[in-house]
């Protein structure tokens, strides 16, 4: 199909059209930084306005091309109040069809808060994107800083998390986003398109065993535990440098997306802090509007201790992650590969959060903390013989997840080599799940 261009008379530095991307039919929006630097005068903030109501209306995904230096500073408040009818628009798209933005380019002050309202962004290196500039940032606090540093793609995607992808050039950044969108459906009401694959469904995946450690405090990187599990060993993971202790990916499973949450033992130990909860509570929540079952696998010890932690709000946005949990109706799925204990245990989609199956590993220790832990406190006063008998007998009772299989907290205990057949076949189950949700005007989410 031909691009359709949008309102083609409208003057101004953007440019609107309903276009093919792979197939898929996409609202297209383009900011062009050669005039004026993409400033967004009333009229081209009505052209956003315009393409994010037709992907509304016509349930088509929107994908921005952002380059802008800010509002029209020339054209005064009519600039803004454009700005602002723009972004109430995209707004409406949440969780009614994906909205992905490019920044290729500058994206200063307002521009910047749109990306903000994207489910998922791509950079290129040579974009930048803050809400206040370098100058700003001497005026009000003597620092000197560069535009890159402030708000370069690598800033962003170690330091903020605002960026999803990073991209060399647009050229990659758009083959990130036709990468994406083979992932998700048009919009809230379809279900994810299939993906043609070659490998069975009943591969057996013995090798995801023989990465976990022997030992229960050793590191490993659970991607390579993903990878033997998906289709042909691929996933696309999102902001992989930002709160690296957790993973969120998309990958299939018998040719169905799936979104991934997987805690990630090679940093922090695979503990929880306020990023990583926000992180993987951003993507339950999208793989929850577009129809994306879950599956998620467990190694943590809980959450990460700090002072500073529990000041900045560990607990506000701790329940960031249980709250997109609780409320997800799409298939639920958690595998627990070694360790699951505390408040972590609970968040990370535990058993009586709602998922749909609940399985562990042999070796899975399911328990409020460890052995070692629990004989600090309880064993304060025993000598060191004592308390290795204490930490002995804590883990045989405790810690075996046959106890907890048998107190129903958990589905089956399976071995490695099963899971990605179980997986498979469970989520070929769940494809129709539909939940009867009570009607309320909106929920109010922990932010």
């Amino acid at each position: 199909m031909r691009p359709v261009a949008i309102r083609v008379g409208v003057p101004g530095t953007v440019r609107a059209e309903v276009r093919t991307v792979d197939d898929r039919l996409v609202v297209w929006v383009d900011v062009d930084a050669s005039e004026r630097r993409g400033a967004l005068s009333s009229d081209a903030s009505s052209q956003i306005q315009a393409a994010a109501e037709l992907a509304a209306s016509k349930r088509l995904p929107l994908v921005t091309v952002l380059r802008s230096g800010g509002a029209d500073i020339a054209e005064g408040f009519a600039a803004l109040h454009g700005w602002g009818l723009a972004a109430r628009s995209i707004a409406a798209c949440s969780g009614v069809v994906p909205v992905i933005m490019v920044v290729d380019g500058p994206a200063v002050s307002g521009p910047a808060l749109l990306i903000g309202l994207a489910d998922l962004v791509v950079m290129t290196e040579a974009s930048y994107a803050f809400v206040s500039g370098p100058t700003m940032v001497a005026e009000f606090t003597g620092v000197m800083i560069g535009s890159d540093e402030l708000g370069g793609a690598a800033s962003h995607a170690r330091y903020s998390g605002a960026t999803s992808v990073v991209a060399a050039d647009l050229e990659a950044a758009i083959d990130s986003v036709t990468q994406l969108l083979a992932y998700l459906p048009a919009h809230n009401d379809e279900e994810p398109p299939r993906w043609a694959t070659d490998d069975p469904i009943d591969r057996a995946t013995p090798e995801a065993g023989t990465i976990i450690p022997a030992s229960s405090t050793g590191s490993y990187d659970v991607r390579m535990v993903i990878r033997s599990l998906v289709d042909d060993g691929d996933m696309f993971e999102l902001r992989p440098r930002w709160a690296s202790n957790v993973i969120t990916a998309f990958a299939t499973i018998g040719g169905l997306p799936i979104g991934l949450v997987a805690n990630q033992p090679l940093s922090l130990a695979g503990t929880l802090d306020i990023p990583a909860s926000q992180k993987a509570a951003r993507f339950v929540a999208f793989c929850d509007a577009f129809n994306l079952p879950l599956v998620t696998l467990v190694d943590t010890p809980g959450f990460y201790p700090g002072k500073d932690l529990e000041w900045r709000g560990m607990i506000r946005h701790g329940a960031q992650l249980v709250f997109a949990y609780a409320r997800a109706t799409v298939p639920r799925i958690c595998i627990i590969l070694r360790k699951s204990y505390g408040g972590a245990y609970i968040v990370m989609d535990s058993k009586n959060m709602g998922n749909d199956l609940c399985l562990a590993w042999p070796w899975a220790e399911l328990a409020v903390m460890g052995a070692g832990q629990a004989a600090a406190i309880l064993q304060r006063r025993a000598t060191p013989d004592e308390r290795a008998a204490f930490e002995a007998d804590y883990s045989q009772r405790l810690l075996n997840p046959y106890i907890a299989a048998e107190r129903g907290y958990i589905d089956a205990v399976i071995e490695p080599a099963e899971t990605r057949s179980i997986i498979g076949h469970a989520l070929e189950i769940l494809v129709d799940k539909r939940e009867h949700l009570q009607p309320r005007g909106h929920d109010n989410t922990p932010l």
